[in-house]
């Protein structure tokens, strides 16, 4: 059982965070629902965008992992005057690395995204919907550092505010750009690009905002950070970020595979990964509470407490998304033919969803785990972890037994849930063990 105490702390600390994200994934949803309205070759090419482009930035997310897991040490150690220069440290990173990545990748898209699907009229759509969205790279980069420091002292109310802000711009700005609404230019799927790319510019802004207001004696701004500092952020959040280049980049591979089945079941997938994210993304934001209770607990010199936080986070995410899950198995087509108006896309997607969410308290408890180690510092660790079961278990059996031996869509997200569950096993096993509770940050 779990103290009312120790509830209320994480509940206080997850809520605001779970909001975001649930704010976030209702609209892409909506925003799914719009370019549903174009056809299946346009929800194929911004499903397969989208994945592409968290690829293409993913390298520059890790920085939030590092910011948070140093801000919420600093917390723990009562450095209160501290606690901000990981956020400099981070927002320097983010705008050097950011502006060259953008330049290079601006680029090469055009040349580069035929590989991803064969489909000329997938092409069409999605090499100038990547070009846009790439084009906020810096902006995205700087708002997860932001994400990080906010979570990681115990302010998630800014993040969960800046996001729905955000977000609800973004949807206001795709209904003007998709549609020509209001006498804006009707630009179709580039419309959604650019909407998004101006919104996160705006979050941006935002977060600047909270941050003068809020972190100026916590050092925000107050001066450049030494090369020590740079070092130290990078050997921190690089691990981080090539994990998740690696997942978006299996992402990526995974819609290629799909691709080889069918645009139908390319189509399919967009909808149904997003419907799964809205379900599955409280664990993420249970994890990411998680991480700050790990790191602020061994900055008080307290590792069986840490312990002990990720372990009470799991069991209120199982209970969660015990009930989260539920639209998912039940009669699933009710949710499926908002997005979806071709019945034979609908029938496809219908199965592989009730398997999906069938299995998302497993995978939550995962994701609750990996980033309880991130908060302690085993970056590295979950990097290997994740790298090796997607890219050297998963992917090989999905394309195997997927468009190679003729399977469905619902082949590939077996074996999908039944990969994620390993990885949930695997970092429960690792947080129990306890070698992460040595390291230094």
């Amino acid at each position: 059982m779990i103290s009312k105490s120790r509830l209320n702390r994480i509940i206080t600390l997850a809520l605001p965070i779970i909001g975001g994200m649930v704010s976030q994934n209702v609209l892409n949803l909506v925003d799914t629902a719009m370019v549903g309205t174009l056809g299946d070759a346009a929800l194929a090419a911004v499903g397969m965008g989208s994945f592409a482009n968290f690829f293409c930035q993913a390298l520059i997310l890790g920085i939030s992992t590092g910011v948070q897991a140093t801000s919420s040490r600093r917390k723990g150690e009562g450095k209160i005057d501290l606690m901000a220069t990981p956020l400099n440290t981070g927002l320097v990173i983010v705008l050097v690395c950011g502006a060259l990545l953008t330049l290079v990748l601006y680029q090469v898209i055009p040349f580069l995204y035929p590989f991803l699907n064969s489909d000329p009229n997938v092409v069409a759509f999605g090499a100038p919907y990547l070009q846009i969205r790439v084009l906020a790279i810096v902006f995205v980069g700087m708002n997860f550092a932001f994400r990080g420091y906010f979570n990681g002292v115990d302010l998630p109310k800014v993040y969960m505010a800046t996001l729905i802000t955000m977000h609800i711009s973004n949807l206001l700005l795709n209904y003007l750009l998709i549609f020509g609404n209001f006498g804006f230019p009707k630009l179709g799927v580039s419309g959604a690009a650019l909407g998004t790319t101006l919104a996160t510019a705006f979050g941006s802004l935002v977060y600047f905002f909270y941050a003068l207001k809020l972190a100026r004696k916590n050092g925000f701004l107050k001066e450049l950070p030494t090369i020590k500092e740079i070092t130290s952020m990078i050997k921190l959040s690089l691990p981080s970020g090539i994990q998740q280049m690696f997942f978006a980049a299996g992402f990526t591979a995974l819609y290629w595979i799909i691709g080889q089945i069918g645009t139908r079941e390319l189509a399919a997938s967009n909808v149904l990964v997003n419907l799964i994210l809205i379900c599955v993304l409280p664990g993420l934001g249970l994890g990411i509470a998680s991480a700050s209770l790990v790191g602020q607990a061994l900055g008080n010199g307290n590792p069986d407490d840490a312990e002990a936080w990720a372990w009470d986070v799991v069991k209120v995410g199982g209970a969660f998304l015990a009930v989260a899950s539920l639209p998912l198995i039940l009669p699933p087509q009710l949710l499926l033919a908002i997005f979806i108006h071709d019945p034979i896309t609908l029938e496809l997607a219908t199965l592989p969803v009730r398997v999906a969410g069938a299995t998302i308290c497993i995978d939550a408890a995962g994701l609750i785990l990996l980033n309880s180690l991130a908060g302690a510092g085993d970056t590295k660790t979950v990097m290997f972890v994740s790298i090796f079961l997607q890219w050297f278990l998963f992917l090989p059996l999905a394309y195997l037994l997927g468009p190679f031996l003729g399977g469905s869509l619902l082949t590939i997200w077996v074996l999908h849930v039944g990969y994620r569950s390993l990885q949930a096993l695997i970092f429960g096993i690792l947080w129990k063990r306890g070698k992460w509770k040595g390291i230094s940050v």
